[in-house]
């Protein structure tokens, strides 16, 4: 993500702090769950993070845009973790912002309670923390602060990450994200730098999608003849389903080969039966990569209320 600037153009608004419980959002995949915990909906210009995404061309789109832009077209940039329950096997994908640092993107201290409540056995069952990559807001709540130390929020996960992504946020922590949210798990034997097509269990695995930045993945699932794909940052908003060619340019490591990988999801997604998670997509959060005449676009699909 970019860093917060004065101007108007680059002012961040939270717009949601958090849904009500009752309207939170799973998802079955086969026989695999998926749900939704969010830390919040935030209000930007588009142009704070891709620069090329104008007015014009968000009007050519076509409407099944409108659930991820404002009105007066601003982008609807969710911050939330996904929970997959396989099995036994209770897996966090990424951690968002956390709220106990400044960081250019506002977190919630509340997100720590939400997430607790999602977790079917609280923080203690977690098995697993993926981080798709070492960014600042999805790795925040990987620890808490507890006096002047910082310690695992899952105390019984293992936290993986890619090979390539850990050695390259070693070598250049511009995100500053070491000392609080990585370093820690190290340094209690909890991270395991994995390579980016690990397989968790037997539904679950990383999916290498450089460019955003050097190491990251997507989270794959397959069950009982269901796929799902969870998208990490290699898609921003849905819009990038149509225009792949539209980078976040202040936030991607390689916005040529983050391109590349989004064409090749795409290929690999349209018209198929892949459920797709944006892991920054407001509400409906899901759906799957269609084609029409108009072009290629995107289809939300809401679940049935959690019951």
């Amino acid at each position: 993500m970019p860093d917060g600037r004065s101007s108007a153009e680059q002012r961040v608004e939270r717009v949601v702090h958090h849904e009500d419980p009752a309207d939170a959002l799973r998802w079955r995949v086969g026989d695999v769950t998926v749900t939704r915990v969010p830390e919040g909906v935030i209000e930007i210009s588009p142009r704070w993070l891709m620069p090329d995404l104008t007015r014009e061309l968000l009007a050519g789109v076509g409407d099944w845009v409108e659930s991820y832009f404002t009105a007066e077209g601003r982008m609807l940039l969710s911050m939330h973790s996904f929970v997959v329950e396989s099995g036994d096997l209770v897996v966090v994908v990424d951690t968002c912002v956390g709220g106990h640092t400044p960081r250019p993107l506002p977190g919630d201290d509340g997100f720590g309670t939400r997430l607790e409540q999602a977790l079917p056995g609280g923080v203690e069952s977690v098995d697993v923390v993926v981080c798709t990559h070492l960014h600042f807001d999805h790795v925040g709540w990987n620890t808490r602060r507890v006096g002047d130390a910082w310690v695992p929020t899952f105390p019984n996960a293992r936290y993986l990450v890619s090979e390539e992504e850990l050695r390259a946020t070693r070598a250049d922590d511009g995100m500053e994200v070491m000392e609080p949210s990585v370093t820690p798990l190290a340094e209690r034997g909890l991270l395991d730098a994995v390579a980016p097509d690990h397989h968790i269990d037997g539904c679950v695995r990383l999916v290498p999608s450089a460019g955003h930045s050097p190491g990251h993945v997507c989270v794959e699932i397959e069950s009982a003849g269901e796929r799902a794909l969870i998208t990490g940052d290699s898609f921003h908003t849905p819009v990038q389903f149509a225009h792949p060619e539209i980078s976040a340019t202040y936030a991607d490591f390689d916005p040529a080969a983050a391109t590349t990988t989004r064409e090749r999801l795409i290929d690999e997604l349209r018209d198929s039966a892949t459920l797709v998670f944006g892991t920054h997509f407001a509400p409906p959060t899901a759906g799957h990569v269609r084609r029409s005449a108009g072009g290629t676009w995107f289809e939300g699909w809401v679940p049935d209320p959690v019951s």
